[in-house]
């Protein structure tokens, strides 16, 4: 029987190399699977699908029934906890997320008081997944990194460079400090509410990192996310984070130092020397670009045969640099799956 201890995700979270690397993919239950769209049609809306144990179980179990990944991770979003702060959080088709924008005055009225209440649809759904899964398989858990989500809150939405948000942080600090202190307590809570219902380890999806200057990566990318890990380290020690950081590029050089992450994700933009660098001091999850899923073919397997030659020969958790596509086609990732498992026979 298989132990809990031979995850292969968590071994490499743990500094270890195995080859080959264990797999799973950013939104890998999602809309290019046809189950997932049949599932996504019996709910009454988006977060009705996230805060459905029975649905959200299903559609996170379907791509594990499908591929076999060695990690399932939560079917949730982000935006969860501005829902539970009651900011109005709606998802429009062909929009995406939409919520009421927070002006400086609101921060200090808004209340976290509901956190773990709401959200406890969420802790149902993690203690069912743990139950149901493989022995085997890692389960994920997650949250949205504070920056990020205090982009979508400020702006009402999202924007192409944040702009709307950058400028806030500048035109009022002290709101915008109380904002970001707010959101890493309440990610920390979250996350630890979710290892506690059984997850193995947590991802934290810095989104936006990218268009933040060299100073303020810092203030807003690193400083909470170092909190959010500090907390989890004190108070459920052992538990591996992923922080995902997306865009940052060479500022992630210093990521995993500055903010004890055990696993740095990276995105397809990030050049092999740097990500070999980053892989020098601890596990490393990514990075094909999510487009060679839609490609498939030659350019498929180019992409996948780059990303072992440059880091399969130190702690690798082989993923996408971003999520997978809608218009991914299924059998690309079988293809991915056996490409990467063969390479040992290769």
């Amino acid at each position: 029987m298989t132990k809990s201890g031979d995850r292969k995700v968590m071994k490499v979270l743990a500094g270890e190399t195995v080859f080959p690397p264990p797999i799973w993919l950013m939104r890998q239950a999602g809309r290019y699977l046809p189950e997932y769209r049949q599932t996504r049609a019996s709910a009454k809306g988006f977060l009705d699908l996230c805060y459905t144990p029975d649905l959200a179980v299903e559609v996170t179990l379907q791509p594990i029934r499908r591929f076999g990944f060695d990690a399932a991770i939560l079917f949730s979003d982000i935006l969860v906890i501005p829902d539970a702060l009651d900011r109005n959080v709606r998802f429009v088709e062909g929009e995406g997320p939409l919520m009421d924008p927070i002006s400086p005055d609101k921060i200090a009225d808004l209340d976290g008081s509901r956190l773990h209440e709401h959200l406890s649809p969420v802790y149902e759904t993690v203690r069912r997944l743990r139950a149901e899964l493989p022995e085997e398989t890692t389960l994920l858990g997650f949250c949205g990194a504070p920056w990020t989500v205090a982009t979508y809150m400020i702006a009402g939405h999202g924007t192409p460079d944040q702009a709307p948000a950058r400028l806030f942080a500048m035109r009022h600090p002290e709101a915008f400090e109380k904002l970001l202190v707010m959101l890493t307590d309440l990610s920390a809570d979250y996350l630890i509410a979710q290892i506690d219902a059984g997850a193995d380890a947590v991802q934290i999806f810095d989104s936006w990192a990218g268009v933040l200057s060299e100073t303020d990566f810092a203030r807003y990318s690193v400083e909470p996310v170092k909190r959010i890990v500090a907390r989890i380290n004190r108070e459920r020690p052992g538990v591996p984070v992923i922080g995902f950081a997306k865009g940052a590029g060479a500022l992630l050089q210093n990521y995993r130092s500055a903010t004890g992450v055990n696993c740095v994700g990276l995105d397809w933009t990030v050049p092999a020397a740097l990500a070999q660098d980053i892989q020098k001091g601890g596990a490393v999850q990514g990075n094909l670009d999510p487009l060679r899923m839609v490609a498939g073919g030659a350019a498929l397997d180019q992409g996948v045969d780059a990303v072992l030659e440059t880091l399969g020969q130190g702690p690798l958790i082989f993923n996408l640099g971003h999520g997978i596509t809608p218009q991914a086609d299924p059998e690309n990732v079988t293809r991915l799956i056996e490409r990467v498992r063969g390479a040992a026979q290769s």
